[in-house]
C-alpha cells in the first residue's frame, strides 16, 4: 500500500496533460501518480505512455463523467490517502507535505485542500475552490477569495490554517477509508457540485475538511465545460437541489428547499435576458429531474444521517442578498 496517490481523472485532455503533467510528476515527492482516463477519443493515453511511463495508467471502459470516474478508478488503487487533480492544474514545489501535514495533527480532519490561484492571473483567486468553500443557508456555495464571480486578489488575506465547509475537487486529499465509506462521490451527480455533496456528507458525520494556505497550485479552470454552457447550468442547478435533498436537517429541509426552487426561476429568466435561452430550459429541465428523484434521495437519507449542528464554513445568511442586494463582492465584508 502507498501513502498517497496523486489521481488526474482525463477525458480527451492530451493538451491539458502536455502542459500541467511535467509539474505534477516533477513535484510528486516520490508518491505514485496515476491517469485514470474516462475512455477519452484523442490520444492522451499514448502521450502518457510515451513520455512518462513512470505513470501509472487506469483506463475504464467508457466516459463515466467526473463521480463515477473517480469512484471506479480509486477503486483500483490501494492508498492510505487519495489527491484528486484536475488536469488543469500547475502544482508547486512542496504542494504535497503541507497538506499531508495536517491529517497529523487530528484525525477528524478527512479532506484538505490548498491555496487555489488562477493559472492566468497568479495573483489572482481562481474560482473552483479559491481559498476555501463555504455554503450559505439557501445552499449556495462561494468561497473565500471568490463570491459569485468576483475575484480577490491575493495578498495574503487568507493565509491561515482554517476549517471550511467544502474543499474543491479541483486539488483536493482525502484519506482513502473515508472516502469509501461514505460511499464516495454520488454517481447520479455526473459532475459539478458533488465534492460539496461529499464534503457535507462528511461533515454530518463528523468529519472536517480544511483549508491548508502553505500549499498552492495554479489551476486554468473551466477546462472542461465553459461557464454558461447549457450542461453546466444544467448540472450546477439540479445538483445543488440533488444535495440540499440528501444533507439538510430535517426540520429545515423543506421550507429551504422551497425557497431555494423559487429562486432558481428568476435565475432562469436572468439567462434568457443575458442571450442564453437554452439555459433557461436547462434550468426548468433540473427541476424535473429534482421531482423525478426526490423519493430516491429521500431514502437515501436514512442512512445518511443529517446534523442541525452549526458547521464551520456554514453562512447562515443569504449571500444572494448580501452580494445582489447590499453589494457586498469581498469575503471580509460579510
Amino acid at each position: 500500500m502507498s501513502n498517497l496517490a496523486i489521481v488526474i481523472l482525463n477525458y480527451n485532455g492530451k493538451h491539458f496533460l502536455e502542459r500541467f503533467l511535467p509539474s505534477v510528476v516533477k513535484h510528486s515527492e516520490g508518491h505514485d501518480v496515476y491517469i485514470a482516463d474516462n475512455s477519452s477519443g484523442d490520444d492522451s493515453i499514448e502521450f502518457v505512455r510515451k513520455s512518462f511511463p513512470e505513470v501509472k495508467l487506469i483506463l475504464l471502459d467508457k466516459n463515466y463523467g467526473f463521480c463515477e470516474g473517480y469512484n471506479r478508478s480509486l477503486q483500483q488503487i490501494n492508498s492510505n490517502f487519495y489527491l484528486l487533480l484536475n488536469s488543469d492544474v500547475e502544482v508547486t514545489k512542496h504542494w504535497i507535505g503541507p497538506l499531508l501535514r495536517l491529517f497529523e495533527h487530528d484525525p477528524q480532519i478527512a479532506v484538505v485542500q490548498p491555496k487555489i490561484l488562477s493559472f492566468n492571473h497568479k495573483d489572482q483567486f481562481e474560482y473552483a475552490g479559491a481559498a476555501g468553500g463555504f455554503i450559505d443557508k439557501f445552499g449556495y456555495p462561494f468561497c473565500r477569495g471568490r463570491i459569485f464571480d468576483d475575484l480577490e486578489t491575493d495578498s495574503g488575506q487568507y493565509d491561515s490554517v482554517e476549517e471550511i465547509f467544502w474543499a474543491t475537487g479541483a486539488c483536493m486529499l482525502v484519506r482513502a477509508d473515508v472516502f469509501h465509506k461514505m460511499g464516495g462521490l454520488d454517481k447520479l451527480f455526473f459532475a459539478h457540485m458533488e465534492e460539496i455533496d461529499l464534503c457535507w456528507r462528511l461533515k454530518n458525520a463528523g468529519f472536517k475538511v480544511m483549508y491548508c494556505p502553505e500549499s498552492k497550485v495554479y489551476h486554468v479552470g473551466g477546462g472542461t465545460l465553459p461557464k454558461n454552457n447549457p450542461k453546466k447550468v444544467f448540472f450546477n442547478h439540479r445538483n445543488s437541489l440533488f444535495m440540499l435533498v440528501k444533507n439538510l436537517p430535517s426540520g429545515q429541509l423543506f421550507y429551504k428547499l422551497f425557497i431555494r426552487m423559487a429562486l432558481d426561476f428568476p435565475a432562469a429568466f436572468f439567462y434568457a435576458l443575458k442571450g442564453y435561452p437554452m439555459n433557461f430550459f436547462m434550468v426548468i429541465k433540473a427541476h424535473f429531474h429534482l421531482y423525478y428523484y426526490f423519493f430516491h434521495y429521500l431514502l437515501l437519507r436514512k442512512n445518511n444521517p443529517t446534523s442541525s449542528k452549526k458547521m464551520k464554513g456554514y453562512y447562515s445568511k443569504s449571500i444572494i442578498w448580501k452580494y445582489y442586494m447590499k453589494k457586498i463582492k469581498v469575503f471580509s465584508r460579510l
